[in-house]
């Protein structure tokens, strides 16, 4: 009897890292190379690939994989402690943290903006919006591109006579949750009607999965608009309004009126970083920034977690130089000394 009652135990204790395993149980050793997996933010990726690369050159036993799935995508992943690292390009809700099991560290990483994109090539003048035609086109009341609303922010400009089709994202996604904030934000009408979040069901348009589903759908439906990151704009060439902002002035998105809108934001960023850019003050300041966020449990288990540690040093040391080549501003250095006082927390060592 005792000999079965031992293998029975012995079994049972086997098995029981399988049920109890530690967060930060998807990273994995291959021979003497660990392998780490990330996912969500499809709005970081190009940063991201240029990161992982690098400090991949320089850690060459370490393997950093990102899947691009979006951030709703990245989040429930990290929920179910299925990868290492999630990224995100709003704050997780405190619904979120608590369906995760606890307070999850958000470390801002870079600083990108979301903007309109559209395909008009018959128009040689950049294209001036505000909040209520966007919110407008968005909710299908705006149905052509000659709409005296439109026609009135453009004077002078001869605007088409072309049906208007939004394109938006069809997948969970920080950057339709940032494109609804600042909506939500300018008209409190649209938060009722429409929501503000990572998945909402639009009344009208046409859905991309992606930033690169959305830029494809651009790209190839004459008379669209849609909303994607900045990089992927720049990227593929794609013409990006210029959007009036809190203090009535029509700004584009680049490198200094998103480091600017950031900047105001920042004054009162609360002590976990879980904040918005959306609607900054000051004159320059670009209407649509946003933070994308590494996210990772506090107090990770190894190797997971010093390695983490590791990269986000990396990224705040080192990675920071990759950012404006590739369309994102580099985090203000007041914010920076603030986050690396914070990374112990990850492995809690």
């Amino acid at each position: 009897m005792m000999g079965r009652l031992s293998l029975l135990v012995l079994s049972l204790l086997a098995f029981a890292p399988l049920v109890f395993a530690p967060r930060g149980e998807a990273a994995q050793m291959r021979g003497d190379t660990l392998l780490m997996t990330g996912a969500g933010s499809t709005f970081i990726n190009p940063l991201f690939s240029k990161w992982f690369a690098e400090y991949n050159k320089e850690n060459p036993k370490v393997e950093l994989n990102y899947q691009s799935i979006g951030s709703g995508g990245g989040i429930k992943q990290l929920q179910k402690k299925t990868i290492d690292f999630a990224a995100s390009d709003v704050p997780m809700t405190d619904q979120e943290m608590s369906d995760a099991g606890g307070a999850v560290l958000h470390f801002p990483v870079a600083i990108g903006a979301v903007v309109l994109s559209y395909n008009l090539p018959m128009l040689k003048t950049e294209l001036k919006l505000d909040s209520d035609v966007i919110s407008a086109i968005v909710r299908g009341q705006i149905k052509k591109w000659n709409d005296p609303k439109i026609q009135a922010l453009n004077s002078g400009v001869q605007l088409p006579d072309q049906a208007v089709v939004f394109v938006y994202r069809s997948d969970s996604s920080g950057t339709t949750g940032v494109f609804t904030d600042y909506l939500g934000k300018a008209d409190p009408n649209f938060a009722k009607e429409v929501g503000v979040g990572k998945a909402i069901k639009w009344p009208t348009g046409l859905g991309g999965k992606g930033n690169e589903g959305v830029t494809a759908n651009i790209k190839n439906t004459v008379g669209s608009i849609g909303y994607v990151e900045l990089t992927y704009a720049l990227s593929e060439k794609l013409p990006r309004a210029t959007l009036k902002n809190r203090e009535g002035k029509f700004v584009k998105a680049d490198l200094d009126s998103v480091t600017e809108a950031a900047g105001q934001a920042i004054k009162t960023l609360p002590a976990d970083f879980r904040g918005s850019l959306t609607m900054a003050a000051g004159a320059k300041s670009y209407p649509i920034a946003a933070f994308t966020y590494l996210l990772a449990y506090p107090k990770t288990a190894a190797p997971a977690g010093k390695e983490i540690e590791r990269v986000l040093t990396w990224a705040f040391d080192k990675g920071q130089a990759y950012s404006a080549p590739l369309g994102y501003s580099p985090l203000p250095k007041t914010l920076v000394t603030k986050l690396k006082a914070k990374i112990k927390d990850v492995s809690g060592q």
